[in-house]
């Protein structure tokens, strides 16, 4: 039976971890980092990824400056608010919650969030110096998956890595990040042939499709990582509950290291967002 990779404790450790650095600054005459997350609607996922983020940020001593707009707002008017973020020296990480109401651009207010600020790594510049190997600021969700490898000593070096998802918020990034760490990456997705036969030539699998149980037992090479960063909401018996994009339950048999959901990426990456705005005050503000 597989190992977890518990995205759960090890956000509670890294969590402290800021908070003790947080708590330095303060005591060292500083202000407290802040992160500004953008909400628009009332989107009740949404909603609840927002809540979560503010928690994070009062439990560590951060500054929570995020604002909620009513679903009508206008580009011009979000334009205009990120513009006032961008000069905010209060401000370190800005962030726009996903999805946007349709009449919206989204790609144009994520990049018009100043690099030095952007708390989610989505920025063209953020995702070139990713290209290039440069010091930048990286996508939390992906960030937070090489945490966890790095946490339990699984080396991406000489390994074949599949990667089933081609967002720019998740799969493209990640396939980045592990060839960085020297793994051969395979970017796979819908319409990639054979789909359980790639998926079954990986040593470290991650899923990230947003398709509930899509990874099944048969797709997964005996002893491989498997890492799922899926989250969907499923209805049965009259409930809902949370399921990824692996089926944990048969999965877990073959595989020598998973994630569950919840509890596994999730945790990870809000943060990973808390160490980015940190990351960035420390960068802006102590040099």
């Amino acid at each position: 039976m597989a190992d977890i990779l518990d995205g759960k404790a090890l956000a509670q450790t890294l969590q402290t971890d800021l908070a003790q650095q947080i708590a330095k600054i303060k005591a060292a005459g500083g202000r407290s980092p802040g992160l500004a997350v953008l909400m628009v609607g009332d989107n009740p996922a949404s909603a609840a990824y927002v809540r979560n983020k503010e928690r994070a940020c009062e439990k560590l001593g951060m500054v929570s400056l995020g604002k909620h707009f009513p679903a009508n707002t206008t580009q011009a008017e979000l334009s205009q608010v990120i513009d006032e973020l961008n000069h905010d020296d209060r401000v370190d990480g800005i962030l726009v919650q996903l999805p946007l109401p349709d009449h919206l651009d989204s790609v144009a207010l994520l990049n018009q969030i100043h690099p030095d600020k952007d708390a989610d790594g989505l920025h063209p510049m953020n995702l070139g110096r990713l290209v290039r190997g440069e010091v930048g600021l990286q996508s939390c969700t992906p960030a937070g998956v090489m945490k966890l490898l790095e946490e339990y000593h699984i080396d991406p070096r000489g390994k074949h890595a599949v990667v089933i998802g081609r967002s720019i918020l998740v799969g493209k990034p990640l396939g980045l990040m592990l060839l960085a760490q020297d793994a051969t990456v395979t970017m796979a997705h819908s319409r990639t042939p054979d789909l359980p036969a790639v998926a079954r030539s990986a040593d470290i699998l991650v899923a990230a499709v947003g398709r509930p149980n899509l990874i099944t037992a048969d797709m997964v090479k005996p002893g491989a990582v498997v890492i799922d960063v899926g989250i969907n909401r499923i209805t049965d018996d009259g409930g809902g509950r949370l399921v990824g994009d692996v089926d944990f339950a048969s999965v877990k048999d073959v595989a020598s290291w998973i994630t569950p959901v919840p509890g596994g990426v999730g945790p990870m990456t809000v943060t990973m967002l808390m160490a980015n705005t940190v990351w960035s005050y420390l960068r802006r503000v102590a040099g």
